[in-house]
């Protein structure tokens, strides 16, 4: 049964009601704290489930892929953060400190040479 968040506009007082979706519309919510009537209603966050493919789809949009070619390290980190959170792999420590220096600021050419992050199979830099 879905969960209706409200505030009261007389104390602040925070409440929740649940009630069938049919009958919302209908209903007559008072604060629990001081018995106001008409509260505003709050619209809390909410979560989607999207299929593997659907995510897979939405990283691969080549207008997310921009901040790549911006030189911006700060966008080609929140890019990286992003990319790896949807994979739902944990990429490593390594991966972590570099996505948290690229989004302070510091180029990849630096974060690079500091962290010797060139392949060891021969194959070319991470970058």
């Amino acid at each position: 049964m879905p969960r209706y968040d409200f505030r009261c506009k007389e104390c602040q007082q925070a409440f929740t009601i649940t009630i069938p979706l049919t009958e919302i519309d209908e209903a007559d919510p008072h604060c629990p704290r001081c018995g106001a009537a008409d509260p505003d209603r709050v619209i809390r966050r909410i979560s989607i489930v999207a299929s593997e493919e659907a995510r897979l789809d939405r990283l691969a949009d080549p207008s997310r892929l921009s901040a790549l070619e911006s030189e911006d390290p700060k966008e080609m980190g929140r890019l990286m953060r992003e990319m790896a959170s949807e994979s739902g792999e944990d990429l490593g420590s390594d991966f972590g400190e570099v996505v948290d220096r690229l989004e302070a600021g510091e180029s990849p050419d630096s974060i690079e040479q500091s962290m010797d992050l060139s392949d060891p199979a021969g194959g070319g830099d991470l970058f």
